[in-house]
């Protein structure tokens, strides 16, 4: 039987009880002054589903106060379902995909797309990596910038038409790995050395053996960490040893894969939104054994305090 066929993913009331459990597993908390002792369920045929009343500060709420649901007409059985296909799909889903699933507007599907992303987004996490474990450091780049500027190692030199200029004019993105364990992406504006060195050491544990090629934007790293090898990609050296960076270049193959393949077209300013769910779905992978229905659950998790407005979407 399809996991979709679960009643919370097409019954509005069931999907709400779904919500609730998650995220009020010990009874309901108002929104609005935190009150836990005094929320009771309002009932009658006129009543929206999961409304309650605090009879603390006289207010009513549901589940989608306060959360990437908070405002939206969009049913919550939809958004179950929006959010499990976003879950289970390893390079991502289209808006134009969620559009035609879950029968909204493409305008809608898209916004909806965002709140899921801007759940998956993790923040506050402690270093990669530790005593005896091995990271891997790699940068990539992805789509032309929006507002292409010259390269440090061009000294403001333009760039040529037509010329081969390599990473010039487009996105830049550093990744860290932890080979058998997590990945953290992040979009620079520019990759420098100051801005390489400095987002590694603040993500990296310095206990940590740190594995990268032959860039210069990785010159000095072994003063920041127990070790620093690196493979010299240019001499047609990818690996020695146990020295290579391809886990973090096939963490890179899916991400642009999916950007190509699926998505197709994403503005700058939502890179890192994209990052957050690529980053999302690898951290919570079988292999650390997170399954698909686990996956989602762990999306509701993070809905809280993460509301999106269709106005501050757009904007930059």
């Amino acid at each position: 039987m399809s996991v979709l066929s679960d009643r919370h993913f097409h019954d509005e009331a069931a999907a709400y009880k779904f919500v609730e459990a998650r995220i009020w597993p010990n009874g309901a908390v108002c929104p609005h002054c935190g009150g836990t002792d005094r929320n009771s369920p309002l009932k009658g045929n006129s009543t929206r589903i999961g409304v309650y009343k605090c009879y603390d500060c006289r207010k009513p709420f549901t589940v989608k106060v306060g959360t990437i649901f908070e405002s939206s007409h969009v049913k919550l059985h939809l958004w179950l379902q929006a959010i499990f296909l976003m879950a289970s799909s390893k390079k991502g889903i289209s808006s134009n995909q969620l559009h035609r699933t879950l029968g909204v507007t493409l305008k809608t599907a898209w916004f909806m797309s965002h709140r899921i992303r801007e759940a998956m987004r993790e923040g506050g996490l402690g270093p990669l990596g530790g005593a005896g474990q091995i990271v891997e450091a790699d940068e990539t780049y992805h789509g032309k910038q929006a507002d292409p500027q010259p390269s440090e190692q061009r000294k403001g030199r333009p760039y040529l038409k037509g010329g081969k200029n390599g990473p010039s004019g487009k996105r830049a993105i550093l990744g860290l790995i932890e080979r058998g364990g997590r990945v953290r992406t992040f979009h620079v504006a520019q990759a420098t050395k100051v801005n390489v060195a400095s987002l590694v050491t603040e993500n990296v544990a310095k206990e940590s053996v740190l594995y990268t090629d032959e860039s210069r934007l990785y010159g000095g790293m072994g003063d920041h960490f127990a070790a620093h090898e690196s493979v010299k990609h240019s001499a047609g050296e990818y690996v020695r040893g146990g020295v290579h960076s391809n886990t973090i270049e096939s963490y890179f193959s899916i991400f642009k894969r999916g950007m190509r393949g699926t998505y197709q077209h994403c503005a700058e300013k939502h890179l890192h939104r994209y990052l957050a769910e690529f980053d999302f779905r690898h951290n919570r992978r079988v292999a650390l054994g997170v399954n698909d229905i686990a996956r989602a659950a762990n999306i509701l998790d993070g809905v809280i305090g993460k509301r999106l407005t269709y106005e501050t979407t757009r904007a930059r």
